[in-house]
């Protein structure tokens, strides 16, 4: 199964416990967007690099009432964590936070602690 497909469900699954947010690390450019006749179809112009999260930074992050925050990264059955992921959510274990890699509802539902509650 696709990584894209399997974050898809877990955003879908957590929805139902708190908010989700998908992040963006790294750099990846904006601009404006415009039809171009050339290539028939909508194109950006006047392009920027923005900078995004740093690397390593969770796929997704869920937020809970109370303050909870887990970050979690999701891989396929066969990923593996960058060394800038796994510095990452080491880091954020030690800050005190749920942190970890899932590779399905299941691992993520138990990343927030919600385990017991699933339907």
């Amino acid at each position: 199964m696709k990584e894209s497909n399997i974050q898809n469900a877990i955003r879908c699954e957590l929805s139902k416990y708190g908010i989700v947010f998908r992040t963006n690390a790294g750099k990846f450019y904006q601009g404006q967007t415009v039809y171009s006749r050339e290539f028939g179809q909508r194109v950006l112009i006047n392009l920027r690099c923005v900078d995004g999260l740093p690397k390593g930074f969770s796929d997704l992050v869920f937020f809970e009432s109370g303050g909870k925050a887990v970050f979690i990264e999701t891989k396929n059955e066969f990923g593996k964590l960058r060394p800038e992921q796994q510095m990452f959510l080491k880091r954020m274990q030690q800050l005190g936070f749920s942190a970890g890699v899932a590779r399905s509802t299941d691992e993520a539902v138990s990343l927030i602690g919600k385990a017991e509650e699933k339907d």
